[in-house]
C-alpha cells in the first residue's frame, strides 16, 4: 500500500484565510461587548421560544412604560413616584443595614444562611399572593366586571412576568454562592461580576413590586409590601455578604458591594410606578407581573439554593415563618 505523502510547513509557506483559524492576537483584539453580542445571537439562534418570550415581555413593558411616562410626565404621578422611590431606598436601607455585620463576622454557619434565605422566600411568596395578586384580582375585577376577566389580565400579567426572568435569566451572564456559571456569553465576564449580575436579578423584581404597590397610591397596598421586603432584605444582605467574602474579597469591599447591590430596588421601584401609572388596566397587569417575577426568583433561584446542601428541613420551616409573617404585616398594616 503506498504511503500518502507528508507535507509540512515552514515559516516561509503561505497560507491563506481558508485554511487557518483566528489568530490569539485577533481574539484577544475582539472588545467584550462584541463577544457578549455574539454569544447573545448564538443563544437566540439556539433558543428561539426563550428570545421570542423575552422580546415579547420587552415590548409589552415598554407599550406600558410609554403609556405611563406622560402621566409621570405631567405630574399626574407625583405622589406615587415619591412613595415608590422612597419604598424602594426602604429596601436599598435594608440591604446595606443587614450586609454591615459582614464586617466582623468571617463565616456564617450553612444551616442558618439557608434558614434566613428560606425565610426570605417565605416572605416573596406570601408577598406575591396578598399584596400583589390579591390587589390585582381586585382591581382588574372592578375595571372589567366579571371574575373570570379579571383572573385572565392578573395572569397575562404574570405570564409576562415569567418571559422577562426567563429571558433575563438565560441572556444575562451570572453565577450563584454554590453554583456555576450560567446565562449567554458568561465565559467571557469575571467571576465577581458574574455574581454582582446574580443579585441583580434578583433584586430587580422585588423593587419593581414596590414601585407597582405605591403606583395608585394606596398605602394600604404599599406599605405592607415594602415592609415585607425590607425585612426579608435585612439577612439576604448578610447572606450576601457573606457569599461575597467566601469568593476572596475583602470585609469593607464585600460589605459595600453587597450594600450597592440594594441599588437595583429603588430602580426597579421607579420602573414598576412607571409602568402601573398609566392605563387603567395597566395596574392589574403591573401587579401580576412583578408577582409573576418574584415567584419566577423564589422557585428558580432561592429555594434551590437553600436545599442544595441538604438542609431542606430548616429551610422550609424557615419559609414558613417568613409566609405567616408577611401575613400578619399584611392584615396588620394592610
Amino acid at each position: 500500500m503506498s504511503q500518502r505523502p507528508v507535507v509540512t510547513l515552514d515559516a516561509s509557506t503561505p497560507t491563506t484565510s481558508h485554511n487557518r483559524g483566528p489568530s490569539s492576537m485577533e481574539i484577544a483584539s475582539q472588545s467584550p461587548a462584541a463577544t457578549l453580542r455574539g454569544a447573545w445571537v448564538e443563544h437566540a439562534r439556539t433558543h428561539p421560544w426563550t428570545a421570542f418570550g423575552l422580546a415579547t415581555a420587552a415590548l409589552s413593558i415598554s407599550a406600558l412604560l410609554v403609556a405611563s411616562l406622560w402621566q409621570v410626565a405631567t405630574g399626574a404621578a407625583q405622589a406615587p413616584l415619591r412613595l415608590a422611590l422612597l419604598g424602594g431606598l426602604a429596601a436599598f436601607g435594608a440591604t446595606a443595614l443587614g450586609a454591615l455585620p459582614g464586617v466582623a463576622l468571617k463565616g456564617i454557619d450553612q444551616r442558618i444562611e439557608d434558614s434566613m434565605l428560606g425565610l426570605a422566600a417565605g416572605m416573596m411568596l406570601a408577598a406575591s399572593s396578598f399584596s400583589l395578586i390579591l390587589p390585582g384580582l381586585d382591581a382588574a375585577k372592578g375595571l372589567t366586571g366579571h371574575g373570570a376577566t379579571a383572573a385572565a389580565v392578573v395572569v397575562a400579567g404574570m405570564a409576562l412576568g415569567v418571559l422577562l426572568m426567563l429571558g433575563l435569566d438565560q441572556f444575562t451572564p451570572h453565577e450563584h454562592a454554590h453554583g456555576g456559571p450560567c446565562g449567554a456569553g458568561c465565559g467571557r465576564v469575571g467571576r465577581l461580576w458574574l455574581f454582582v449580575f446574580a443579585i441583580a436579578l434578583h433584586n430587580l423584581p422585588e423593587g419593581m413590586a414596590i414601585g407597582v404597590s405605591f403606583s395608585q397610591g394606596d398605602l394600604g397596598v404599599g406599605v405592607p409590601l415594602t415592609s415585607a421586603i425590607a425585612v426579608q432584605d435585612l439577612p439576604e444582605g448578610l447572606a450576601v455578604a457573606m457569599a461575597l467574602r467566601a469568593i476572596g474579597l475583602s470585609a469593607w469591599r464585600a460589605v459595600l458591594l453587597a450594600a450597592g447591590t440594594g441599588l437595583m430596588e429603588p430602580l426597579g421601584a421607579l420602573l414598576g410606578v412607571g409602568l402601573s401609572s398609566g392605563l387603567a388596566l395597566a395596574y392589574p397587569i403591573g401587579l401580576g407581573l412583578a408577582a409573576g417575577a418574584m415567584i419566577f426568583v423564589v422557585s428558580h433561584e432561592v429555594i434551590p439554593e437553600t436545599h442544595r446542601n441538604g438542609h431542606q428541613t430548616p429551610a422550609t420551616l424557615g419559609l414558613m415563618a417568613g409566609f405567616c409573617l408577611m401575613m400578619v404585616l399584611d392584615t396588620t398594616l394592610g
